[in-house]
């Protein structure tokens, strides 16, 4: 059987092409939830014009169906616990998704100090147990490494390293003489 030809949004009548968009981001956020910004792009990639798009999302927006600041809080909570992403690297992250910089460094404050150092000595010590067989200069490297990678500050990572090759029995490290910033 053979499918009808897409036609581009710009060429529906007006309800026609709300209701198209209005389905696409109703598929989106079925999948997870998005921020405005997102939607707004996906929209733009399948053609719909500006007016459409920004008349949709104010809607969504006064509905409650996208709100970026509760996104935020989401996010930070599920990449803090499940990726180990540091403070620094969440908002980093908000901030490309198109949340704005305020909402994304009061989501990511929900994060305290205290909280990101045991983040980080959980992956350390799940690190740990797989260079058992490199040079200490070789496990120092990618310990911080990785830590950077997942934004922590490198004070947090060398103390946290420091503290947790002692602790798996490390009698001395290359960090004992490093000067922590």
């Amino acid at each position: 059987m053979a499918r009808a030809p897409k036609v581009p949004p710009a060429e529906l009548p007006p309800e026609e092409r709300y209701k198209k968009a209005k389905e696409i981001c109703f598929d989106l956020l079925a999948a997870r939830p998005r921020t405005q910004e997102e939607l707004r792009q996906a929209l733009h990639r399948k053609g719909f014009d500006e007016e459409t798009s920004e008349a949709l999302l104010g809607k969504l927006d006064r509905a409650g169906l996208v709100n970026d600041a509760e996104f935020a809080e989401l996010w930070v909570k599920s990449r803090h616990a499940n990726q180990g992403l540091s403070r620094t690297a969440l908002v980093a992250e908000l901030r490309r998704k198109g949340v704005d910089g305020e909402v994304a460094a009061q989501a990511a404050g929900e994060v305290d100090r205290e909280s990101e150092e045991q983040m980080a000595r959980e992956l350390v010590r799940k690190r740990l147990g797989s260079l058992g067989n490199v040079d200490e200069q070789t496990a120092l490297r990618r310990l911080l490494g990785f830590l950077a990678r997942k934004g922590y500050p490198q004070g947090l990572a060398y103390t946290v390293i420091r503290e947790e090759l002692r602790a798996y029995g490390a009698e001395s490290t290359l960090l004992d003489d490093a000067v922590i910033d």
